[in-house]
């Protein structure tokens, strides 16, 4: 099966968001949809959200699933917004239930009325979901995150933040009990796939500008020539280069303001009596705590 990708690329946090269906006219799922802030201005705008629901509208697509790869880390979730548009489920790894924990120990939030009250679906390895004629595999590929997904739909893997294009390598593993050794063993099960599969990513900088922004490779391409994993590497050798490089790495620009949205689906908390939305924004952490 050879699903249709519309992809939707934000060039503020570079993500990719992807649109799978079979044809116009059919359900689709949404993978790691987007909402805008400037964290300069702290202005919000849905216009990412928008974007697909136009898109939407004018394929006749009737939107079944909102799937987040994981807590992301570098941008506001749109699920939470695209659902009020559309309608659909929002789903996530159950792992959630831990890192929502951690973030809201660090926030001082309070605690939810359920561990899923902003999900509708929390999801686990081996799980199958219906797309009309479609079916989308859940596989867990923890190492950048411990709640982090992939989805295989037909002939097409959407990884989120686990690899990225060859010349950018792979993903950070400084988050969330992330792990090195358990990406590195992520890596290997997706390199496993045939050859042929397409592989989307949640991300792409361009290479640090040296070429246009892209999201889709072969597992072939990976194997032969991704810089952190290609053939040959072994898990002491990713190990090694995958922890001096994050720890080299800084923060992401959104990291503060996304982790208390993003364990909420995306939805901003609500406005305060002067009708004004805060987010929270804690001082002196420790790295370990996210």
């Amino acid at each position: 099966m050879h699903p249709q990708v519309k992809t939707f690329h934000d060039a503020r946090s570079g993500t990719a968001t992807h649109v799978v269906f079979q044809a116009p006219g059919t359900p689709c799922a949404v993978i790691d949809p987007v909402f805008d802030l400037d964290p300069r201005s702290g202005h919000t705008s849905d216009a990412p959200v928008e974007k697909v629901a136009g898109f939407l509208s004018d394929q006749d697509l009737t939107i079944a699933w909102i799937l987040e790869t994981h807590v992301h880390h570098d941008h506001l979730s749109g699920a939470a917004s695209l659902k009020d548009r559309v309608g659909g489920q929002i789903g996530i790894g159950a792992g959630i239930s831990e890192v929502e924990e951690a973030i809201r120990r660090v926030y001082d939030l309070d605690p939810p009325s359920g561990s899923t009250a902003a999900f509708d679906r929390l999801l686990r390895d081996g799980d199958v979901l219906d797309l009309g004629g479609l079916n989308i595999e859940v596989l867990a590929t923890p190492g950048h995150t411990l709640d982090h997904l992939s989805y295989r739909i037909g002939d097409a893997v959407f990884v989120g933040d686990t690899i990225f294009m060859p010349d950018s390598g792979t993903a950070r593993c400084d988050f969330h009990r992330g792990d090195a050794r358990q990406l590195y063993g992520s890596l290997q099960r997706l390199l496993a796939l045939p050859p042929e599969t397409r592989l989307f990513m949640c991300h792409d900088y361009g290479a640090g500008g040296s070429r246009p922004p892209a999201w889709e490779s072969r597992v072939g391409e990976q194997f032969a020539g991704n810089i952190h994993v290609h053939a040959g590497v072994s898990e002491t050798e990713y190990v090694a280069v995958r922890t001096e490089r994050d720890r080299r790495l800084n923060a992401p620009a959104l990291l503060l303001p996304s982790l208390q949205v993003n364990i909420c689906a995306g939805r901003l908390p609500r406005p305060q009596s002067n009708g004004t939305v805060y987010l929270r924004m804690p001082l002196d952490i420790p790295g370990s705590a996210l």
